[in-house]
């Protein structure tokens, strides 16, 4: 099945408010949304909790990885009652480790599994080997139903949604869906 980008925007506006600033109640005139308040938000804290309860399917993931690459869950701030939009986790290539200014500290790869919706995104340098392939083998294996973004879409800007790190304009599809860790590997 195909994923369009109607879709996929479709999924977005339901967990965050368009034009609503993610802004404290004392910042803003009385009788002004909030973010915190609206039922776009309410349905994200929802997702958030239903992903703290499934964690172990993804703990147990995440743990076969593992065993076959150097890998950081990125998902314990959901578990600390964070509303974050999916799960996330690094792997770091042996090359990666080597000691080189300012990049020896980012992973080659990121991939994230979306809370909201029936999709999952590898963020990869592209280095030629199987880890993307592994990856997602063990992700729609984990997560039966679940479709990767394609990155033309994933890539597009939503401009009217701001979220947590990400300022209204500057969001992309694939950030909404999977969080702003999704912009700390660069492709």
């Amino acid at each position: 099945m195909m994923t369009t980008r109607s879709e996929l925007l479709d999924v977005v506006y339901r967990f965050y408010p368009r034009g609503v600033r993610k802004i404290q109640r004392i910042h803003v005139l009385p009788n002004e949304p909030v973010y915190d308040d609206t039922e776009e938000h309410r349905r994200l804290v929802e997702a958030a909790n239903r992903g703290r309860a499934e964690y172990p399917t993804w703990k147990a993931m995440i743990r076969r990885l593992k065993n076959r690459y150097r890998l950081q869950n990125e998902s314990l701030n959901l578990l600390a009652g964070g509303s974050d939009p999916a799960y996330s986790a690094r792997i770091y290539r042996p090359k990666d480790l080597e000691p080189v200014p300012s990049l020896s500290s980012r992973a080659s790869l990121s991939f994230h599994v979306s809370l909201l919706g029936p999709y999952y995104g590898i963020h990869d340098r592209g280095e030629p080997d199987d880890i993307p392939a592994a990856v997602a083998e063990e992700i729609e294996a984990t997560y039966p139903g679940y479709r990767p973004i394609p990155p033309e879409l994933g890539n597009e800007v939503v401009p009217d949604v701001d979220m947590d790190g990400v300022s209204m304009g500057d969001a992309t599809i694939c950030v909404c869906l999977f969080s702003p860790v999704w912009t700390w590997v660069d492709p």
